[in-house]
Order: structure tokens, then sequence, then C-alpha cells
């Protein structure tokens, strides 16, 4: 028979919503300090881990059982897209015929909290006789499964964020930020390029958009604000206006970019009352404007805007080797790119 749940009286459920914003920051808490804590455990048994990995001529095999199980097919997802084959086994299948796709080639890595889970332990045999090395990741570093691997990523004596210290939660986030740590150390070990990322995902808006670079999204030719040094801020103001991008460009005789002008420089001049519409833009402009290459990718247009000293902009400039204005990028420009994407 089921268990009923109670419910409680309303008095009750009122004081438990009260506290969970705090049990909230207590499950995040934990599981923060968990990842965290792996840093220290990062060691030989990592790069034997990422030795073995390095070396698969065949694909990496993960498997679990339950919500390790759950996490294991992350993990070789995240492989798989990024230029190691993976794929998922689940044990009570692979002992009824899916150890066939299992070849000498392989690696496996397999997830148990405790390191006794019995279909787990079925498989090390099989593995053992194909010659495929395996990475068993668990909190518990003495257990038959770790004793019976190749090499052992002990996460740790986890406590979960239940009450109870039931539900896996810290185990199973500790376990996919382990995952996603030996994925990326793989990716960058194997030069897995932005190029490569697309190969892997060309239907996708990730991998449509990562191709485009700051020249594809700039405002160029007619669309490109600009005006001489020597214009009034009156001029200024009109090509701001007429070009929609809140800046313009400012130039000087010979062609060549000298500053920048935005709507919002306007506004705290005019507001100061220090300069009239008829004051040339050169005297007023920015001299140091941001500028970034065409060829750059997007995100690193992003990257430049956000992370810009003392505070973030909206646009850059895109110059050509005179030092030319060639475009202008803005920040929407950016963020809108995937949805552009057909």
């Amino acid at each position: 028979m089921i268990p009923k749940i109670a419910s409680g009286s309303a008095e009750a459920r009122g004081a438990d919503t009260a506290n969970a914003v705090a049990w909230a920051r207590e499950v995040l808490e934990g599981e923060a300090e968990a990842i965290l804590g792996l840093r220290e455990r990062l060691g030989p048994a990592f790069e034997r881990a990422v030795t073995l990995l390095l070396e698969v001529r065949g694909q990496v095999l993960t498997s679990g059982v339950g919500k390790s199980g759950l996490v294991a097919k992350k993990i070789a997802a995240t492989l798989t897209s990024t230029g190691t084959p993976s794929n998922f086994v689940h044990p009570v299948d692979a002992v009824h015929g899916d150890l066939g796709i299992v070849s000498s080639k392989d690696a496996a890595v397999l997830l148990s909290k405790s390191g006794e889970t019995p279909e787990l332990l079925g498989l090390v045999p099989a593995f053992r006789r194909r010659g495929v090395p395996t990475i068993t990741m668990t909190c518990q570093a003495g257990s038959a499964l770790a004793r019976s691997s190749d090499c052992v990523l002990d996460l740790g004596k986890l406590r979960e964020a239940c009450p109870e210290d039931l539900v896996p939660t810290t185990s199973t986030t500790a376990a996919l930020a382990l995952g996603d740590a030996l994925a990326v150390v793989l990716l960058r070990m194997k030069g897995f390029s932005r190029e490569d990322f697309v190969f892997f995902h060309p239907g996708g808006v990730l991998g449509q958009t990562a191709m485009l670079r700051v020249a594809d999204l700039m405002h160029g030719g007619d669309a490109l604000p600009s005006v001489g040094a020597e214009a009034t801020l009156r001029e200024a103001l009109l090509e701001i206006l007429r070009k929609g991008l809140g800046m313009t460009t400012v130039v000087d005789g010979g062609g060549t970019l000298c500053g920048i002008l935005t709507d919002g420089d306007l506004k705290r001049i005019l507001l100061q009352g220090t300069a009239s519409l008829e004051q040339p833009v050169g005297h007023v402009m920015s001299t140091a404007p941001r500028t970034i290459e065409g060829d750059a990718p997007i995100a690193q247009a992003v990257r430049r805007m956000e992370e810009n000293e003392p505070g973030a902009i909206t646009s850059l400039v895109i110059v050509d080797e005179r030092g030319a204005p060639r475009g202008v990028i803005h920040l929407h420009d950016c963020l809108g790119a995937g949805a552009r994407v057909p």
C-alpha cells in the first residue's frame, strides 16, 4: 500500500513557504561546495582518465543506473558533440545483447554513487574480456566497482541536498560537473575548433551562429554613420538619428577614424550647458573609440562590449587596414543573430 503524504494545515504550509528561499539557498550552497571541492581532488587520477580517453580509437561508452544513468547520458552527449564519439549503454540492456557494440578500441565511463551497483559490476568482466579500460566515477573510492576499474574519479563523501540525505542531488550535480570537465579538457587537448563545432551542429542555431563573423552583421556602406571632425553637433545628431545606431563615427580629413559620438555623450554635453549644437563635433567626441576586427566571432564582440572598462558599451567600430571605418556592429545585432539564422 502506498503511504499517503500528509498535506498539513494551512498554517504549516504557510510557514514552510516562508522557508522556501532559505531552503533553496541551502541546496545551491551545498551543491556549489561539492563542485568546488572537486578542484582539490583533481590530480593523477584525472590525468589518467584523460589519457585513457585520448587513446580511444573507437567510442566512449558511458553507463549508470537511475539518476546516475541520466547523468551518464548527458556526459555521452557532451563528449559526442565536442569531438569524442560516445554512446550511453544501459547496463541491463548491455548484458542482454547491447554489448555487441563494444570493441577493444573503446573505453567505458561508469557512474555509481555507491560503487556497488550490481548491474554495473556485472559489466566489468565483459569489458575486461574485450580489453576495454574502465573509468569509474563514484563517491566510494574503496567500493567494489572502484577496485575493479582502471581509473577512479573520486567525488568524495557528499551529502545529498534533501533533509534525509537520500535523493540524488549533490552527487549527480558533482558527477555532471566532472563529466563536463573531462569533455572540455579533451576538447582543448584535441584542438577542437569553432569550425568543428559547426560540423557537429549543422542544423542548430548554435552551430550556425558560431560561424558568423562581425563583418556578417556590421552596418557598412550607406548604413554606416559617419561625420567629419569639423561637422557640427547638429549635423552629428542628424546623422545619429538617420542611421539609428545611437552613435556616429568621426573621421579626419583623410577618412581615418579619430573618434565617435554617442547619443548619450550628446545628451550629457547639452545638459551640462557647456556646448551648443553649432560646436564642431571634434571638440567633444570620444577620442578612444572601441574597435574590433571584421573576422572576429560574434561572441568575441559581445564580450568586448560587455567587459569594456570602465563600463559596458553597445557598439564597436570595424576599421580597415588604413584605419578608416568599414562598419559598426551594435549589441542588438549580436544578441539577435540567432533569430536571423534561416
